[in-house]
């Protein structure tokens, strides 16, 4: 029950939010082209661009815990992503 409590709410709220920044990073040449998602190759700026968005709903609901907020979500968004490096 807890589940139903404390997390789907949260994790609703994330989905939709995510969904909308998702779909608006699709472009018309995208659309043309027969994509329903932007391209894969640019998952890396895609996730974070979806990640500031979040964040910027939960700053504007008071909902957000890592204060003060990031001048550039964006930015601290990309900040906080893993890089995998692997050695030659």
């Amino acid at each position: 029950m807890a589940n139903n409590a404390y997390i789907f709410p949260g994790f609703g709220l994330g989905l939709v939010i995510s969904a909308e920044a998702l779909a608006n990073q699709v472009t018309q040449e995208n659309f043309e082209k027969g994509l329903i998602y932007p391209p894969f190759s640019n998952i890396r700026k895609i996730s974070a661009n979806i990640a500031a968005n979040v964040a910027a709903k939960a700053y504007e609901l008071g909902l957000a815990t890592c204060l003060p907020r990031a001048e550039n979500l964006l930015k601290y968004a990309e900040s906080c992503m893993y890089s995998p490096v692997y050695r030659s």
